[in-house]
């Protein structure tokens, strides 16, 4: 195991029946980092995760997860490691100090030094208030931080998140995101699964799965540098006009609406391709201003999920 990656997998599979959850994944996840999966529901992220803290058995592939193999001894893998799911699997009708509790229990944590970990991690979390609340009875983001306290309580030095932000409100994201860096700076290596583009920008690496296969891999700056696209944006008086007229390109691959702009993704095969999206809305009579844009993480996982017949128009 190469000491500067915390995962390194090779061909990792995963079938159910005739469906291939997971296929051929190979994955190299630096220690001390953010690792974002950025894909929608059911292109294979929580699978990933769950085949790399030893829950599900590959179908084919292997991995090295901080010195464990997988498939091999998982139980090794458990002080090592912490796993936040995206539903909220605690005790509702227990206490956020026993939630705690009982995982400092779970972890075999020395029992002389539980109480001082519970009340660092109760302050730290912003949960002294909610000390003797049901877990059950809590908001969101009061849950979500229970649920990383709980995973974080045996100092892993693993943290696999699977998509931990679905259900709280903006802020609360952003609380929680601070939260991720400073234990990031402290050495914890993180992989995150999401489907929000502001958040897969945070990541300091990222993939990008498609139906089970990694379709994209590097930092946020590598893949907005290597779409393959021109990025134009257009401004409008119709917008819904000159969507139309635009989409009409046999070169325009992609155009998308966004309040008074769009957003519009053309092969960088194509010269000129200002002029392209000109001639198409002069051709309806749509006045509009056309001008270049810099590609964002929307673009890039647009351009590369792409069916390869759309790609290569």
């Amino acid at each position: 195991m190469d000491a500067d990656f915390a995962i390194k997998a090779k061909g990792l599979s995963k079938h159910f029946g005739d469906l291939r959850a997971v296929s051929q994944l190979d994955l190299d996840v630096p220690r001390g980092q953010i690792y974002g999966f950025l894909g929608p529901n059911g292109s294979g992220k929580s699978t990933t995760i769950r085949m790399l803290c030893g829950l599900l058995t590959p179908t084919e592939g292997t991995a090295d997860v901080l010195g464990t193999k997988i498939p091999g001894n998982s139980k090794l893998l458990k002080p090592k490691i912490g796993y936040m799911t995206q539903k909220f699997s605690l005790f509702g009708d227990m206490s956020v100090q026993e939630n705690l509790r009982f995982m400092s229990e779970i972890y075999s944590y020395p029992a002389s030094e539980r109480r001082s970990r519970i009340e660092e991690l109760l302050e730290e979390y912003d949960l002294i208030p909610q000390r003797k609340q049901l877990a059950g009875t809590m908001s969101g983001g009061q849950k979500q931080r229970l649920a990383l306290a709980c995973a974080v309580l045996h100092h892993p030095e693993l943290l696999l998140l699977d998509e931990p932000t679905s259900a709280v409100d903006p802020q609360s994201r952003r609380d929680f995101w601070a939260i991720l860096f400073r234990l990031a700076e402290s050495g914890t290596t993180i992989m995150v699964s999401t489907h929000y583009m502001d958040e897969a920008e945070r990541c300091h690496r990222l993939a990008i799965l498609d139906r089970g296969v990694k379709v994209a891999d590097g930092t946020p700056q590598e893949l907005q540098a290597s779409t393959g696209m021109h990025i134009l944006e257009v401004i409008a008086d119709n917008p819904y006009a000159a969507q139309s007229a635009i989409d009409a390109r046999p070169e325009v691959v992609s155009v998308t609406q966004l309040g008074v702009r769009l957003r519009v993704l053309i092969p960088a095969r194509h010269t000129d391709p200002i002029e392209i999206v000109r001639d198409a809305l002069a051709s309806r009579d749509v006045v509009g201003e056309v001008r270049d844009a810099m590609p964002s993480l929307e673009d890039v996982f647009v351009a590369v999920t792409m069916k390869p017949e759309v790609r290569d128009r």
